[in-house]
């Protein structure tokens, strides 16, 4: 994880009885030992951060914010925050070619590096990880400037991806110190949401990809280190193709407000999207990101308008689309003429579309997500889905 040097920043451990007290009291079943405010950012590690911020301004709709790069004392990393909504992006690339993000982008291409969460106390948080069973990556620390305290720690999940933990309550500048804002940028929470963009509202799930075998594994690092729950199981025979197949476990924190997906290979005819993306990322890591919008139709027009580019499922998809999923609000041609999906389930319908990947890799992509109750993710598009992510495979040559 990158730590950003200036002369106005103090950096320091927090050790002693502030966060390692004498006697750890073992927490309940029902206590939720490991608290998440929500979503604080997402790092993404590139191999240009500056080209990068422009295409998730120019194509995404995203702000920036906050800066820190050579000018601002940083002489190892260059970062550039990117809102909107309540969304937030952190693309940092390295100024030197030995530096671990270098290594991390040589190794993955552009990827994402680290899953921020906003919890009240970064240094309790890793400690009740750490004890059940959680590997450490940064140790409680504190960066200090005159804006106030930002408090953080990490531990490592799936490859080469960290977990932080941020607490903000102290910190009211841009971003983190050693930032310096930019274009109106907000100080800490505070004003967040006023750049609207394309109307991304906030990150609605993050899937990972981990490799045959291990997602059982990683189902049981969230459950026991973090105290999360599961959600929702598929089997292969939920998301399966002629030729592919896939499962996947949708993991919960407390209140509901993380859900990470964790998908793995099944046996198949020929190569699944997931193993493609294990093949090229060179190991397991976050596949996509899902993005809420209360106007999926206005938000898909205007992505595509700036050269966004989605999967797309038959036309004969949405020949009998209400038959299948009741009565729906949205006009069935529009949905047609963008290609976005529809699914319900008990509590409601949802809409939802892909995007191709963003990356020269076939790895990385975005979801577009709007929701009318329903807390699934699609179950009904699954088939649809695949075979459209299949035909994309075959014209790479690599299903």
């Amino acid at each position: 994880m990158t730590v950003y040097p200036s002369q106005l920043v103090q950096i320091r451990e927090i050790r002693g009885k502030n966060w390692f007290p004498p006697i750890l009291k073992e927490s309940t079943m029902s206590e939720d030992f490991l608290p998440i405010k929500g979503m604080d950012h997402v790092e993404f590690y590139v191999g240009n951060a500056k080209q990068a911020a422009h295409f998730y301004r120019t194509a995404f709709g995203f702000t920036n914010t906050a800066y820190a790069g050579l000018e601002t004392g940083s002489r190892k990393v260059a970062s550039y925050v990117m809102e909107q909504g309540n969304i937030r992006l952190v693309l940092s690339c390295a100024l030197t070619p030995d530096h671990p993000i270098a290594r991390h982008t040589h190794l993955h291409g552009d990827g994402v590096g680290v899953i921020a969460v906003e919890v009240p106390d970064a240094a309790d948080a890793y400690l009740q990880a750490t004890k059940r069973g959680a590997t450490g990556a940064i140790k409680p620390t504190e960066l200090e400037d005159e804006h106030g305290v930002y408090r953080f720690s990490a531990i490592r999940c799936y490859g080469d991806t960290l977990i932080k933990f941020v607490d903000r309550a102290n910190y009211h500048g841009p971003y983190a110190p050693g930032f310096v804002a930019r274009n109106g940028g907000s100080n800490g929470r505070t004003g967040r949401g006023r750049h609207k963009g394309v109307g991304l509202a906030a990150i609605d799930h993050m899937v990972g990809n981990v490799e045959l075998g291990a997602m059982n594994r990683w189902v049981n690092f969230f459950a026991e280190t973090m105290g999360f729950s599961q959600l929702i199981h598929f089997d292969d025979q939920d998301i399966s193709t002629e030729y592919s197949a896939l499962m996947s476990k949708v993991m919960q924190n407390g209140n509901g407000k993380i859900k990470f997906p964790i998908n793995e290979p099944a046996e198949g005819k020929k190569k699944s999207q997931i193993q493609e993306y294990l093949d090229f990322y060179y190991g397991p890591g976050v596949q996509h990101i899902a993005c809420s919008t209360g106007n999926i139709i206005e938000t898909v027009s205007q992505l595509r308008d700036n050269g966004v580019e989605f999967l797309r499922v038959p036309t004969t998809y949405y020949d009998d689309l209400e038959a299948r999923v009741g009565k729906i609000n949205e006009p069935i041609d529009q949905l047609a003429e963008l290609g976005i999906l529809v699914d319900r389930d008990d509590e409601g319908y949802l809409l939802q579309i892909f995007t191709k990947p963003v990356e020269d890799r076939p790895t990385v992509f975005f979801e577009i997500i709007e929701r009318h109750g329903a807390r699934g993710f699609g179950k009904g598009n699954f088939k649809a889905l695949f075979e459209s992510l299949e035909r994309e495979q075959a014209l790479r040559g690599n299903l």
